[in-house]
């Protein structure tokens, strides 16, 4: 006689999220290059910036050797801009699946979160180990808090990204307004620039930027003699917090009429 087991409503949602989880990854690495090109690009990027930024400044910028004070930016804003790009897109990529009654708009969302979070954690453990190989002043004097940055940077990343997918489900335009919002986050949220080069009557118009907050306090993280000027770690974790709370009630509020469209 057969035996029926029941399980939870945790236990399916887990196993919902675990396999949207593995399809993503056979969805981005099932060509030749696979996971590797997710190492490989940030690192010619890195590598290119550096090369500019050591012609313009030495090999130094505010105590921290220039490859790795552009690994952090650039580590850290495309964690945000992947994150950000996947969650907006993740609740309609998988729209075909929401016809099982198991399978809910944020298992989809959070399995392609955890997805884009876990690759940069292995993507900074390998540039570590090539920066290490390379003999570089590689120290970290606070783990915890370029960690808790890099999270927080996440969260931002998810909370945003709710959003953007519940607006683009009623307009689709959105998505290419997300696409202008996010071209200068790059040049300005500190990835190769720190807020230190810039004049202080300047620092108005920078520094409400959450990004740039989480860049310059993961450098201070691994270097306490760079510094923290300027930035607060109060105010990027009310931003973030703020950013994530609206996405969950927006989700919330909408998801409903959104996949029913």
């Amino acid at each position: 006689m057969a035996v029926v087991r029941k399980r939870s409503n945790l236990a399916i949602w887990q196993d919902v999220i675990f396999a949207i989880f593995l399809r993503e990854i056979k969805s981005k690495f099932n060509d030749r290059i696979g996971i590797s090109w997710a190492v490989i690009s940030p690192v010619i990027f890195i590598m290119t910036l550096s090369f500019i930024r050591g012609r313009m400044g030495g090999g130094e910028a505010h105590t921290i050797p220039v490859f790795i004070f552009m690994l952090y930016g650039m580590v850290l804003i495309q964690l945000f801009l992947t994150c950000f790009g996947a969650c907006t897109s993740a609740i309609k990529k998988n729209k075909p699946l929401y016809a099982f009654r198991q399978v809910q708009p944020i298992s989809s969302v959070i399995a392609v979160a955890l997805f884009e979070y876990l690759v940069k954690v292995f993507v900074v453990l390998l540039l570590f180990l090539i920066v290490y190989l390379m003999g570089m002043d590689l120290k970290i004097d606070n783990l915890l808090l370029m960690f808790f940055c890099m999270t927080l940077v996440w969260l931002f990343s998810v909370g945003l990204g709710l959003i953007f997918a519940i607006a683009q489900g009623f307009v689709e335009e959105i998505g290419k307004i997300r696409e202008l919002m996010t071209r200068p986050m790059f040049f300005i949220s500190g990835v190769f620039f720190s807020l230190q080069d810039i004049p202080r009557e300047y620092w108005v118009y920078l520094d409400w930027n959450p990004i740039l907050h989480a860049i310059e306090l993961t450098r201070y993280g691994a270097y306490h003699s760079y510094g923290q000027e300027g930035v607060s770690l109060a105010y990027l974790t009310q931003s973030v917090l703020i950013v994530f709370a609206a996405g969950l009630f927006v989700y919330r509020a909408y998801w409903k009429q959104v996949i029913s469209r």
